[in-house]
């Protein structure tokens, strides 16, 4: 029973990959498609390519994910903890999606370990929730939005006598460097959710120990995330990219460079699975108000700010549910 059971958590584990891919594909192309920058599919592409390298830059994120959030019991029913928060994360994913909300899929699936393990009965590490969830959800779009504007600020001063028309140009050919790099830093940190998640239904199954992440847990991670971010995000890439504040390419690179820096950052300093979608659109706030604060859209924002406090409970509320729901039908 425990391999056909860890058959179908890896399945479930790429499905929900591949809904964190073309959910959170506006993360890395939103801003250069709406200044044409980038065309929508040449961006896509590009997207998914910067995706499936970004993910095998590193584990770190991926380790944390797999040991340091709960501790779910050995074989089968740890696995069906795991199972019921990937049915978590899944749905909310599917949620917010219908409504173009950028919400995170990072913290959806926090959130569904979180509320499966509550569920049954235990295992929360709440140190690692606290450390490696709670405080960087809380510091991340403060630093996004205050880097975001710093950067912006200064882009504006060194560039304060240029002309306008060429300032465009030029800072639209920028962008597909920035693009590219958040694209990677998007890679970098998602994918390695997905690898945390499937080696801890290895360790807990007994098919593996330690929270090393095997070649092809990464290969398979990689591969799942970037065919979900080639299949887009429209519906998203809308709000991000035009609903929150019209951007010009200088604000697009802008954005795009400051949130790059800060998921690299989390990744290999802290080992922090941050939400991309949260700091792409802090940064987007950020050089938004540089400009005029009126030029943000605020009510956008607000909405979007109710989909980020959402996202954790009620992912784990669905996780909850689905562990109920499945105990019941799997007795035993």
């Amino acid at each position: 029973m425990e391999l056909a059971a860890i058959i179908l958590v890896i399945v479930v584990a790429l499905a929900f990959d591949y809904t964190n891919g073309f959910h959170d594909a506006a993360n890395a192309i939103a801003t250069s498609v709406a200044t044409r920058a980038l065309a929508p599919r040449t961006a896509l592409i590009m997207a998914a390519v910067m995706n499936l390298i970004g993910a095998f830059l590193g584990t770190e994120v991926a380790s944390t994910v797999g040991k340091g959030i709960i501790a779910p019991p050995q074989g089968d029913a740890g696995l069906l903890v795991v199972l019921a928060a990937l049915i978590g994360a899944i749905v909310w994913n599917l949620v917010t999606w219908y409504f173009g909300l950028p919400s995170s899929s990072s913290h959806a699936l926090i959130g569904g370990l979180v509320g499966a393990a509550l569920a049954a009965a235990g295992g929360v590490q709440w140190a690692g929730v606290i450390d490696k969830v709670v405080i960087p959800m809380v510091l991340s779009p403060i630093v996004g939005f205050v880097l975001a504007g710093l950067v912006m600020t200064a882009l504006l001063w060194i560039f304060r006598k240029g002309r306008p028309a060429q300032l465009t140009r030029g800072f639209r050919h920028a962008q597909t460097v920035s693009a590219a790099a958040m694209a990677l830093g998007h890679g970098l940190q998602d994918a390695q959710k997905t690898m945390g998640v499937i080696v801890l239904a290895l360790v807990v199954g007994g098919y593996h120990e330690g929270f090393e992440v095997p070649w092809w847990v990464v290969l398979l991670s990689a591969g799942a995330l970037s065919a979900g971010t080639y299949a887009g995000g429209w519906r998203i890439m809308r709000t991000l990219g035009r609903r929150i504040i019209d951007l010009d390419p200088p604000r697009g690179f802008a954005a795009e460079m400051t949130a790059s820096a800060v998921l690299y950052t989390t990744a290999f300093a802290f080992a922090a699975p941050i939400s991309t979608t949260q700091t792409i659109t802090s940064s987007i706030l950020g050089v938004g108000a540089t400009k005029r604060l009126s030029a943000v859209r605020w009510n956008v924002a607000g909405n979007i700010a109710v989909a980020w406090v959402l996202t954790l409970p009620m992912a784990a509320l669905v996780a909850a549910l689905a562990y109920w729901a499945l105990s019941f039908l799997l007795p035993g």
